[in-house]
């Protein structure tokens, strides 16, 4: 049983581990950039912000009881304090931008927050879903159905010749983005990510790290998603982009066949030191801590360390981050206390686990 959250609500489905290929693909995510027509963009006017959140509350509060809007809940983010709008960024409800202090910003969350929608990141609307594991086409048939209930209710910005019209040029057309979370120890060690990875923005394809754009892939695990959002159907980006994640995980299998093949010792005493570090160490940063975690969940994907439930790396990917760790702890922490808070709360963790054979 992995431990609950620190409000008593469980974590964000997406981090359950289960469904398919759960062990290569952390999460699988569509979302869509939309923009209501009379009202200027969000970065205009502060008074168009306020009134596109007020314009979604009154969605909300018109819509039927079997609808999904009646699921969500609004959170005004000027309400929050640094440390719960970062959290929110930890769990990927938000963006880093949609953090930042200043303007009407608000985010909806449904309860296992599989939904959610960003009211004035970059757009009026940013509409998510979030599922575990390779779900692409369940994340878009819940997206879609929460865009058509809004549009019951919202005029959207939109152009027949163009599609959606957005704040950002590369978002036109669809508005959407379709992306999968990936963890690739095995091609990593065996020096296939690079050229793998590289070759994706050749067919249109981003890659980037474990929170969106500007940030660094650590702990072997990447964000990959499409970049063209016009001229193509949502249905072809979904198409296209699942199709690569299956070569993506047929070549991460085979680069772990590899690894087991040709140096299963030097691999087992890899993955064995990583867990054996982890459940020790009294200080460790977050970067370490990710890249110790990815050869132990590797570890634990190819039985090579037995009794543990890889699932509660997903857990920890979201508990050792500093917004998270100093709400815990009820204080703001230092870089130097978070390592040591961080180290603790893994030890804790896994403590419950049984002990590798």
């Amino acid at each position: 049983m992995l431990r609950r959250d620190l409000e008593g609500k469980g974590f964000s489905k997406w981090m359950e581990g289960s469904g398919p290929h759960a062990d290569i693909v952390i999460s699988s995510r569509i979302r869509l950039a939309r923009n209501l027509a009379e009202l200027p963009f969000p970065h205009m006017s502060e008074e168009a912000q306020q009134q596109a959140v007020e314009a979604v509350n009154k969605a909300m509060l018109e819509s039927q009881k079997e609808s999904v809007l009646s699921q969500l809940r609004l959170i005004r983010l000027g309400e929050l304090g640094t440390m719960d709008r970062q959290i929110l960024v930890e769990k990927h409800m938000i963006s880093p931008q949609h953090a930042q202090p200043g303007g009407y910003k608000a985010v909806l969350l449904n309860q296992d927050e599989t939904l959610s929608i960003m009211i004035n990141e970059e757009d009026h609307l940013r509409i998510q879903c979030l599922l575990p594991a390779l779900q692409l086409y369940e994340a878009w048939r819940l997206t879609d159905e929460l865009d058509n209930a809004l549009e019951q209710h919202l005029s959207y910005a939109f152009n027949e010749a163009v599609g959606y019209l957005t704040a950002c040029p590369t978002n036109v057309g669809t508005g959407m983005r379709a992306s999968v979370m990936v963890h690739l120890p095995a091609m990593v060690m065996t020096k296939q990510a690079g050229r793998v990875l590289t070759a994706l923005s050749q067919v249109g394809l981003a890659v980037r790290g474990l929170y969106g754009e500007g940030t660094e892939a650590i702990g072997n695990i990447f964000q990959i998603s499409n970049q063209i959002t016009l001229g193509q159907t949502e249905e072809e980006i979904i198409h296209n982009l699942s199709a690569v994640a299956k070569q993506i995980i047929d070549q991460e299998r085979g680069a772990r066949e590899i690894l087991l093949r040709e140096s299963k010792l030097q691999l087992e005493d890899r993955v064995c030191r990583a867990y054996g570090i982890l459940s020790s160490a009294r200080i460790i940063s977050s970067q370490e801590a990710l890249a110790l975690m990815s050869e132990a969940r590797l570890g634990i994907d190819l039985k090579l360390i037995k009794g543990v439930d890889a699932r509660i790396f997903n857990e920890l990917l979201l508990t050792i981050q500093p917004a998270y760790l100093q709400k815990s702890a009820g204080a703001q922490l230092d870089a130097g206390d978070r390592d040591i808070k961080r180290a603790a709360l893994i030890r804790h963790s896994l403590s419950g686990q049984k002990n590798k054979e």
